[in-house]
């Protein structure tokens, strides 16, 4: 990848959407006592930058004469919308793999997309199973396989974000942090590629799902690792593997510039953002602004920073278990299992340790326990953190046998 080759993409893409922007945020600038710069990704045809890499791929292979084969990809999100968009404008026929377990709204979305040039498939139950599917296809027809993050001229055409960043920016400034959420490393590849001759290597910061660590891990093994598990909540940047180029060209980082941004931190920062500035934010487009909490203040102050927001797509029927998340993490909802003596007014005087800002938003009876106590599990909302320190005071000196289940995941993923 050049520096010539990323503007030559640049020039390239106004054909089928102009830049977006960079804005300066003042909620955030005002919050850290820095200039909080969001290129807002999330504001591209697609609400993310994965047209970028896909039209830079199909405009290399047009260029190559290679528009008599089918195109085909597995994604079941901002991968499957670009390649759709994108088959549509170079009028090619594309066929994109979704797992069965797609959301309907993104499979509309795709279709939408692509128009007439586009037919899915739905295969699998998971990405894995899907991918396979696709390759498999692509070996029987003799397509060409467009891949999400590891390739060439996929990191090309993400590395076209930090192209605009720097036009964008006022005359003369090289910002201190640049903040990159990575899922496969695509566009952190890309964007370091294209920067490392303007901004340190110690400016970056890499953003990452604590619950999907792959360039964390892979770094402090020295190598690239598989893991064996993630969780999927930040379904845009949950990958297990990060691609095998993507990490070449990040290996010389260290571990300690990936942060590691807890899921339900990323809710708080969506409700925030959706709330308070009208932004709608995926949970992977979230990823960056939240490590700017993990940092805070003491380490933002007087910078100039970037942050990438790099996707939109966000499906409102998440929105309850968003807010339920960003509650828990930000100490306003707790659960507890309490033990009850089961006489009259066990309840009532229950009840009354509550404070004034105190609300029940679950009361479930669980089993009987013993022949004179039984089980519940209760949900309490409340306005401060601090609010229920002082509850679990006043439970303990009225001798109240609980357990606070709110951290407990194993437990919040079967009951609540």
């Amino acid at each position: 990848m050049t520096t010539d080759g990323v503007n030559t993409a640049m020039d390239a893409m106004r054909e089928i959407f102009p830049e977006t922007p960079l804005q300066l945020n003042e909620h955030l600038s005002r919050r850290y006592g820095a200039d909080i710069w969001l290129k807002r990704e999330d504001l591209s045809p697609v609400r993310s930058y994965k047209i970028r890499g896909a039209f830079n791929f199909f405009r290399k292979v047009t260029a190559a004469g290679g528009t008599g084969k089918t195109f085909v990809c597995a994604s079941a999100g901002n991968h499957a919308q670009g390649f759709a968009f994108v088959c549509r404008h170079f009028e090619v026929q594309g066929v994109v793999f979704m797992p069965v377990t797609t959301p309907q709204q993104k499979i509309d979305k795709t279709r939408m997309f692509g128009g007439p040039y586009i037919t899915i498939r739905l295969v699998g139950d998971i990405f894995d199973q899907c991918y396979a599917a696709a390759r498999s296809y692509v070996e029987e027809i003799d397509g060409l396989l467009v891949p999400p993050f590891d390739h060439a001229d996929i990191i090309e055409g993400q590395a076209t974000v930090a192209a605009e960043v720097m036009l964008q920016l006022p005359d003369g400034t090289v910002p201190d942090l640049v903040i990159l959420p990575v899922g496969g490393g695509g566009l952190a590849s890309g964007m370091t590629g294209y920067l490392k001759d303007v901004v340190a290597t110690s400016a970056f910061l890499f953003a990452e799902p604590s619950g999907a660590p792959s360039l964390r891990q892979s770094l402090e093994a020295g190598a690239l690792l598989t893991l064996p598990k993630v969780d999927n909540f930040v379904d845009g940047a949950a990958v297990a593997r990060i691609g095998d180029l993507n990490f070449q060209a990040l290996k010389h980082f260290l571990p300690q510039q990936v942060q590691l941004v807890p899921e339900n931190a990323i809710c708080v920062t969506i409700g925030e953002m959706l709330n308070l500035e009208g932004v709608v934010l995926e949970p992977a487009g979230a990823l960056s602004i939240t490590a700017l909490e993990m940092l805070g203040p003491e380490q933002l102050a007087g910078k100039t920073v970037v942050c990438v927001v790099s996707g939109g797509n966000f499906d409102f029927e998440r929105l309850p278990d968003v807010k339920e998340r960003a509650m828990r993490y930000s100490g306003l909802k707790k659960y507890f299992i309490l033990r009850l003596a089961q006489r009259p007014g066990a309840l009532r005087d229950f009840l009354n340790l509550l404070g004034p800002s105190d609300d029940i938003a679950r009361f479930e009876y669980l089993k009987k326990s013993a022949r004179n106590f039984g089980s519940i599990l209760i949900g309490i909302e409340t306005t401060g953190p601090e609010s229920f320190a002082a509850l679990l005071q006043r439970f303990e000196e009225a001798g109240l046998g609980y357990q606070d289940i709110t951290d407990n995941e194993i437990l919040a993923n079967l009951i609540i």
